[in-house]
């Protein structure tokens, strides 16, 4: 009896020490977790202020550019990410740890600028063309792929990709779809995830890829790390020149910053091969300056075999204020990274310029 009862004992002794020894284990577990869980609190703290210091860093950049040039141009500073990183550098970060880049957003086609704003009624004839030559490239680009959905470029012509976009652009037009391949609310309510038509100006990048015909791989990658957003945005509404209370988006593209495939639909059909031309000649130097001169819109007739083309002046222009800011920003294995679109604009009574943020993403994308 005495010997059953000191098994029991020691059985229970054994289960005591196992439960105390997993109850040990979990709370070492739950503070380690917890300890990690403040350690990445306490770094995406950090890590937002490093990205609002690299905003802050940019936003000097461009307003002392603007109180030194006339026209913005890649040949700038704050077009070169060289010297963009040598100020962050000279603000106390490593040269790894805070990564920011500054580009132009009027180098990009404007998609609002597609439809007449704000009657938002009938296509912009020139935004029509170069929307028909852009997507033109594009999807020649996606058919020579050699990855999945070259069957779906292949069976798209320009038109049923712009016409879905007017037919999402226009407003007040009873729903009437534009030729053939449009495509207006009574299409998107009866797919099998319904949604919307916004029969209005595109709010966000993203938008685009809700329209008919504008596939995931077209919207995320045409080239190498590029897709629509890097040569398409949905900004730039300006003061109309008709009336000074009623906005509208004008469209013109800078020819100064605008990458190559924008380049080439800016040309006439025959010319787009004339792109990359265009490109080098903006870079051009001798002995580490510049010798082009890029001020006037008119300049890219000194370019070889562009002397009697002309580009619609309703297209183009070599000043820009709207600028895209993105930052990465790393800390101890820990990444975040934010896209700021800031407006460059004078404050009226002193006259000196500032940079006001008109959206702030954390994301790589508007």
């Amino acid at each position: 009896m005495l010997k059953n009862n000191r098994g029991i004992a020691l059985l229970i002794t054994l289960t005591a020490i196992v439960v105390m020894v997993a109850v040990g284990f979990e709370l070492n577990r739950q503070i380690q977790s917890s300890a990690a869980k403040t350690g990445i609190g306490r770094d995406m703290i950090t890590l937002q202020q490093m990205l609002a210091s690299g905003v802050s860093i940019a936003e000097s950049i461009l307003i002392k550019d603007k109180n030194e040039t006339e026209a913005d141009s890649v040949q700038e500073g704050w077009a070169d990410p060289e010297i963009v990183q040598q100020y962050v550098e000279a603000a106390g970060f490593e040269d790894d740890s805070l990564l920011v880049e500054i580009t132009d957003e009027l180098g990009r086609i404007q998609a609002n600028a597609l439809v007449q704003f704000p009657e938002g009624k009938e296509f912009n004839p020139a935004q029509r063309q170069l929307w028909a030559r852009f997507f033109n490239l594009i999807l020649y680009e996606l058919e020579n792929r050699e990855e999945a959905g070259n069957a779906f470029a292949e069976s798209l012509e320009p038109d049923m990709i712009i016409n879905p976009v007017k037919d999402w652009l226009d407003s007040g037009d009873d729903d009437a779809i534009t030729g053939l391949s449009g495509a207006e609310q009574y299409y998107y309510m009866s797919l099998e995830a319904p949604y919307s038509c916004r029969n209005g100006p595109f709010r966000h990048i993203s938008e685009l890829a809700r329209v008919k015909n504008i596939d995931p791989v077209m919207f995320s990658k045409i080239g190498e790390n590029q897709g629509l957003s890097d040569f398409i945005t949905v900004y730039g509404m300006e003061p109309s020149s008709k009336d000074k209370h009623e906005p509208e988006y004008p469209g013109r593209i800078n020819i100064n910053t605008a990458p190559v495939p924008v380049l080439a639909a800016l040309l006439p059909e025959g010319h787009e091969f004339l792109a990359e031309e265009i490109a080098d000649y903006r870079q051009a130097g001798s002995e580490g300056e510049y010798v082009n001169d890029l001020k006037d819109p008119g300049w890219y007739k000194n370019v070889a075999g562009l002397g009697d083309v002309d580009i619609k002046d309703e297209l183009i222009r070599t000043k820009s204020d709207l600028f895209r800011i993105r930052c990465r920003a790393e800390k101890n294995g820990n990444s975040l990274a934010a896209t700021v679109l800031v407006q460059r604009q004078q404050e009226k009574e002193s006259g000196k310029w500032e940079c006001k943020v008109l959206k702030w993403r954390y994301a790589l994308d508007l």
